[in-house]
């Protein structure tokens, strides 16, 4: 599984290579054509395009990482052709191709295959009207060339909110008679539309298209964001004027499309223009506090007195780490019987004073496996966190919370993003209390669990009434407050997860630098002020880290726990290619996102293989990522085995010296 793109949504990547063979194995677009049908809805079925498909792939195991996907874009088409007949057959008249890696950095080669694909299709399209769908971005000028001039294709669909750009190329040319899907409604938020904006846009593009060509419509798919405002009892009705979930944006695709035919609802318009008034002016957005000391970062870029090697010197002295230090990421497992606390809790069914000592009783729990088992950094399993970005944010103001504004994460799990309304600040602390607690029932060093700027702003809706690099400045400071204050309160190792630093990676190339530069600044500013003999972590999981590798390195964390094991450690061959790294780092010894229990001699040999890359002296040891999915039953054995390889490796290293 990876990222759709810089979204929260997760596909399952296809592996392909030279012996592929396709064939029409599912037939659910047929299937769901027909049994819309049926009830009376005549709908556009939606298939990945087959470009899209191809170069979203990856080489399998085995297979030279040089392959060409596109190779075998031959093969494909007679299974895509296969479905259109179907299709077709069925009664369908509308078929949209999501070609969504239009909006990527693409070379002729790539941008050639489009045409091919599409001159290939085009007898089996013929009698149908066909939209190829872009979004997340501005579309660059060769690959708009190639889209606009592909055979077959009557409707081009654009991204008009990340795409704004896009507007001065449809503007300049626009292949007449065809259709232009305007997506002006933002598909991946939750603010309602500037509906003023949004009809003067629609109506420049009017005098392009043509009055009979242009649709309204969203700027993506709205998977993307929650389903329906109606959902959200507790919501207080100001802050839920300025919403418009997936059902609302569908009334407002609708209000723009009887506004550009003449049949505005002026009431509707008119209600949409106070809630943007009211959200404007609000108290509730604005906090000059953190305005001006936002203001006052612009001069610095924050980085600790000293060096990391320095630091990990001093670091050592204190902590008296034996080599090889082993530690989890952070969550251990998240029982029923956990759950159930939880929620008595929120539902007052329980006291304070009965939820403390529950929570307390689970620490206590956890401290004493890592200490039977001989772990050397401690965690305190965050039994009390429901998610590691809600967590926090029902703690910091400037953030609302629903209680049914989940959005699709892959299969079946869902997760519920925060909406980021207003300016960020701490008004109290937010995890000393626990972690205190955790550090006193060991000599251990526990780890301090926080989650960095980055991965906050990420996971969740964030204001777009301005820039998203204010917004994450404005976390940063508030984990700033929460870092001194574990610090004065004893802790010693204090980790800033920064999960999803690189997901908010743009699409586009040239835009990296702008992004890592703020994003990699924030995590920065949380830990600035700390002592050196305060050792920093960061932990990151789900991504493809190394064509960013030097921008983690400028993160400047003391420690660096990464996913690895689960991407076959693709993160080692940044290190074999000749990075130097002089920070920790622990790159995952075994997989948690599987049941499957890793034997000792396995993580002895992944070990080893970092050990041909990476110093004995920087390099820890841990899982890829948090427990809290797992059982006890899993973690326990796995763990065990762990620190049993650990202790083989440092005998082994032992003796060769």
């Amino acid at each position: 599984m990876t990222k759709w793109f810089d979204t929260n949504y997760h596909f399952i990547v296809p592996e392909l290579g030279p012996s592929t063979k396709f064939s029409y194995a599912s037939h659910k677009a047929v299937s769901e054509y027909k049994e819309a049908k049926v009830l009376g809805i005549d709908t556009a079925p939606v298939l990945i395009g087959p470009v899209s498909y191809l170069l979203l792939s990856k080489p399998a195991k085995g297979v030279e990482k040089s392959f060409s996907l596109l190779s075998l874009l031959g093969s494909i088409l007679p299974i895509y052709k296969e479905v259109v007949i179907e299709l077709k057959a069925a009664g369908a008249s509308w078929i949209q191709f999501d070609e969504p890696t239009l909006v990527k950095d693409l070379d002729a080669h790539e941008l050639a295959a489009f045409a091919s694909a599409y001159a290939e299709l085009e007898l089996a399209l013929s009698g149908l009207n066909v939209l190829i769908e872009t979004y997340f971005a501005d579309i660059p000028a060769e690959s708009y060339k190639t889209l606009t001039s592909l055979s077959g294709v009557t409707a081009y669909g654009f991204d008009l909110i990340r795409g704004a750009k896009t507007l001065d190329l449809i503007r300049s040319s626009f292949p007449s008679g065809k259709y232009l899907f305007a997506g002006v409604v933002d598909g991946r938020n939750i603010w309602a539309d500037d509906l003023a904006a949004s009809l003067s846009t629609l109506q420049s593009l009017e005098a392009v298209a043509g009055k009979d060509k242009l649709v309204v419509s969203t700027s993506c798919s709205l998977m993307h964001t929650a389903v329906d405002l109606v959902n959200e009892a507790k919501l207080d009705d100001e802050i839920k004027s300025w919403l418009a979930f997936a059902a609302q944006k569908v009334v407002e695709v609708n209000a723009l499309a009887k506004a550009l035919a003449g049949q505005k609802d002026e009431a509707y318009f008119a209600a949409n223009v106070a809630a943007l008034a009211s959200r404007k002016s609000s108290p509730r957005v604005t906090n000059e506090e953190v305005q001006k000391v936002v203001a006052a970062l612009k001069g610095s870029d924050h980085r600790r007195a000293t060096n990391v090697s320095a630091r990990l010197d001093a670091q050592q002295k204190k902590l008296n780490l034996a080599v090889l230090p082993t530690t989890t990421i952070g969550s251990f497992p998240q029982t029923m019987e956990l759950r159930r606390v939880r929620r008595e809790y929120k539902a007052k069914k329980i006291s304070e004073e009965e939820y403390v000592s529950a929570i307390k009783e689970e620490i206590s729990k956890v401290v004493k496996i890592q200490e039977e088992l001989d772990i050397d950094v401690l965690v305190h399993g965050e039994p009390e966190r429901n998610d590691m970005v809600e967590y926090f944010g029902e703690q910091l103001s400037g953030f609302a919370f629903t209680d049914n504004g989940w959005v699709q994460s892959y299969g079946s799990r869902c997760v519920k993003p925060p909406i980021i309304y207003g300016d960020v600040g701490r008004p109290n602390p937010m995890t000393v209390f626990w972690s205190k607690m955790a550090q006193s029932m060991t000599s251990r060093p526990m780890k301090g669990m926080l989650t960095g700027p980055a991965t906050i702003l990420n996971w969740s809706f964030v204001r777009n009434d301005q820039p998203r690099f204010e917004t994450c400045y404005q976390i940063a400071l508030a984990i700033k407050k929460e870092v001194e204050d574990l610090e004065a309160a004893g802790i010693q190792v204090i980790q800033i997860d920064e999960a999803a630093l690189r997901e908010g990676l743009p699409l586009r190339k040239s835009e990296h630098a702008f992004y890592l530069d703020w994003a990699v600044h924030s995590f920065r500013i949380t830990n600035c002020g700390v002592q050196d003999t305060t050792q920093i972590h960061t932990h990151m999981c789900y991504s493809n880290f190394n064509d960013i590798i030097h921008s983690i390195i400028d993160m400047d964390a003391d420690v660096i726990t990464i996913e690895n094991s689960r991407s076959d450690e693709k993160l080692l061959s940044v290190f074999h290619e000749g990075v130097k790294y002089g920070a920790g780092i622990g790159p995952g010894v075994y997989d948690i996102h599987s049941p499957r229990i890793p034997t000792t001699e396995e993580i002895a040999d992944r070990i080893n293989k970092m050990l041909a890359v990476l110093d004995t002296n920087i390099l820890w040891v841990n899982p890829d990522c948090g427990l809290k999915t797992r059982k006890y039953t899993e973690v326990k054995p796995a763990l065990t085995n762990m620190v049993s390889a650990t202790k083989l490796i440092r005998t082994q290293l032992a003796s060769a010296k």
